[in-house]
C-alpha cells in the first residue's frame, strides 16, 4: 500500500484486467511453493511503528508531507491522515539480536522525527488512538493528499453505498456515521513481520492465531476514542467498522476486509493467498507488466505484484506475506499489536506473541478439534473488549467441553515454556531476557496501557474537565513512554 498512483478513476474493465492476473498470480504462487528449499534460511524479524504527530497542547499535527519532505528517510512513509507516519524498521536476522537492534533504531528514529517536528512545537507519539483527538480531526480535511488514499476512499465508499457506521459499546458507548474512511487512520499499532519456514507456516499460523487474543489482551492500548471509554483495546473493532464495506443490509457473504480469519488454516499458506484472491474484491486494479507464469516457467521467482498489491487492501490481524527477494520467502504480519506505550512494551509483545505460537506449535493439530475457529475469533474480540479482564476458551487435548480460563491463569501456565520455545527458534538468551521480564511483570501489576489511561483518566476527572484531563494524561504519558519505561512501572 505504499505505492504511489497517478490514476484514480478505474474502469470494468481495469477490474477485469486485474482478476486475471490475480489468478494468473496465484498460479504462479502455487508453483514456486512447490520448489524444493522454497524460502528456506535464516529466520528474519521487521516492524512498522505507526505514529502520530501532536502539538504541544496534545493535538493532532498535519504536518507529515512536509516530515517526510525534509527527513529524506526511505524509511519514513505517508499515513492515511496528515497527523500520521509510519516508520520501517531495518530487518535483523533473529540471531542477530533483533530486539536490541529494533531497539536502538527505534529510539533514534524517534529522537530524529522529534526533532523535525520540533520546529512546529511537535512531536510523535505511539499510542494505539490518540486520547486528545476529536471528531472534527477526521474527514477529507485531514486526508493526506495522496493518489492511493484518494482511490482507497473512492473504491471502498463505493462498495459500502453509503456512510460507515460506527457502533462501539462501552462505559460511554459511540455511535457515528462517516462518509469517509479517515476514521481508519485513527488506528496506529506496532506491526512485526516475522519469516516462517514454508513447511512450518500452517502450524505457527494456527498456533499464532489461537495465542493472539492472549497478546491483545496483555498489549492493549486504546480504551478511548473522542472521549468515550470503550473497548480496552477500540482498534479492533474501530479498525473493522471504519471500512467495512459490506453491504448495509448485512446479507451479502463477503467477509469484511478487516477480519481476523475465516478457518484454521489445513495446510499451507497458499490457502490466505487464494481466499483473498477469491473472495475479496479488488479495489485498486493496477496491473504490472510482468508475466509471472512465463518468470516461473524460465526457473526464476515472480514479483507477483498484483497479489501483493490485493493483500495490501486485505487486512487481516495476522496477514500472510510473500517476499520475491533473493528467490522469495513467506512471513507473517502480526498486526493486532497496537503502537505504544514505550518501545520496550511493543518488542516485549512481539516476543510474547512469538514465543507463545513457537511453545504450541508442536501440540497445535492435537488442541484444534477442542477449540472451532469461532471459538477462537470470539475470544480475539473478548480480550480486545476486556483486556486482561477477560475470560477465553482455551483448549485442552482432555478436555470434555468447551471451558472459560481468565487471561492470567493461561499466561501464568504458558509463560515458563517461551524461553526455550524462543531459544529453538534462534533467538539470544541474552536479547530476549529483559522483555519476558517486562511481560511478567505487566502479568504481576495487571497494568496494561489501555488500563493505565483508564486509571489515570478517572483519577484526573476528580479536579479536571473531560478535555483537561485527556490532555493531562497523555501529556504524562508522552513522558513515561519517552523515558521507554515499561508501562508496569508507570504510576
Amino acid at each position: 500500500m505504499g505505492l504511489e498512483i497517478e490514476n484514480t478513476d478505474f474502469s470494468a474493465a481495469d477490474f477485469e484486467k486485474f482478476s486475471a492476473k490475480l489468478r494468473d498470480n496465484l498460479v504462479a504462487l502455487k508453483q514456486v511453493l512447490a520448489r524444493p528449499g522454497f524460502g528456506e534460511g535464516d529466520l528474519s524479524f521487521g516492524a512498522e511503528l505507526e505514529l502520530y504527530i501532536v502539538n504541544q497542547d496534545g493535538e493532532p499535527l498535519h504536518k507529515n508531507q512536509e516530515v517526510i519532505a525534509q527527513l529524506k528517510d526511505p524509511q519514513l512513509t505517508l499515513e492515511i491522515n496528515r497527523y500520521n507516519l509510519e516508520y520501517n524498521f531495518s530487518p535483523v536476522l533473529v540471531k542477530d539480536g533483533c530486539f536490541a537492534a529494533t531497539q536502538k533504531e527505534a529510539l533514534a528514529a524517534l529522537a530524529k522525527i522529534n526533532a523535525c517536528t520540533s520546529q512546529w512545537d511537535g512531536r510523535v507519539v505511539p499510542i494505539g488512538i490518540l486520547p486528545t483527538l476529536q471528531q472534527s480531526d477526521t474527514g477529507y480535511h485531514a486526508m493526506t493528499p495522496q493518489g492511493r488514499f484518494e482511490a482507497l476512499t473512492k473504491e471502498l465508499t463505493e462498495l459500502r453505498g453509503g456512510p460507515f457506521t460506527i457502533a462501539i459499546e462501552g462505559e460511554d458507548a459511540l455511535q457515528l456515521a462517516m462518509d469517509d474512511v479517515t476514521l481508519e487512520g485513527a488506528n496506529t499499532s506496532f506491526q512485526v513481520h516475522l519469516r516462517v519456514p514454508p513447511q512450518e507456516f500452517a502450524d505457527f499460523y494456527n498456533a499464532l492465531q489461537l495465542v493472539t487474543p492472549l497478546v491483545v489482551a496483555m498489549a492493549a492500548n486504546s480504551p478511548t476514542l473522542f472521549g468515550h471509554r470503550l473497548w480496552h483495546e477500540t482498534r479492533i473493532p474501530l479498525f473493522k467498522q471504519s471500512i467495512d464495506c459490506r453491504a448495509k443490509d448485512g446479507m451479502h457473504p463477503i467477509p469484511a476486509r478487516v477480519n481476523f480469519g475465516n478457518h484454521w488454516l489445513r495446510s499451507s499458506a497458499y490457502e490466505l493467498f487464494a481466499e483473498a484472491t477469491l473472495l475479496y474484491r479488488p479495489i485498486l486494479p493496477i496491473c504490472h507488466e510482468e508475466d509471472p507464469l512465463a518468470i516461473v516457467r524460465a526457473g526464476g521467482t515472480p514479483a507477483l505484484h498484483e497479489l501483493r498489491l490485493h493483500q495490501g487492501t486485505i487486512w487481516l490481524w495476522n496477514r500472510p506475506v510473500f517476499d520475491p527477494v533473493d528467490g522469495g520467502h513467506l512471513r507473517i504480519e502480526l498486526r493486532a499489536t497496537p503502537a505504544g506505550p514505550s518501545i520496550v512494551d511493543m518488542l516485549a509483545n512481539a516476543a510474547l506473541a512469538i514465543g507463545l505460537a513457537k511453545s504450541l506449535q508442536s501440540s497445535i493439530r492435537e488442541l484444534l478439534p477442542a477449540i472451532p475457529f469461532t471459538y477462537c475469533t470470539a475470544n480475539f474480540y473478548r480480550a480486545a473488549q476486556k483486556g486482561m479482564a477477560a475470560e477465553l476458551f482455551w483448549p485442552s487435548a482432555r478436555q470434555s467441553q468447551p471451558e472459560y480460563f481468565s487471561v492470567s491463569s493461561i499466561l501464568k501456565t504458558l509463560l515458563p515454556r517461551l524461553p526455550e520455545s524462543l531459544d529453538a527458534m534462534g533467538f539470544l538468551k541474552h536479547d530476549v531476557a529483559g522483555l519476558l521480564d517486562v511481560i511478567a511483570e505487566r502479568l504481576e501489576t495487571r497494568q496494561t496501557g489501555a488500563q493505565w489511561q483508564l486509571d489515570k483518566l478517572a483519577q484526573l476527572r476528580k479536579d479536571l474537565h473531560l478535555r483537561d484531563a485527556l490532555q493531562a494524561m497523555l501529556q504524562q504519558y508522552q513522558t513515561n513512554s519517552d523515558a521507554n519505561i515499561p508501562v508496569a512501572q508507570w504510576r
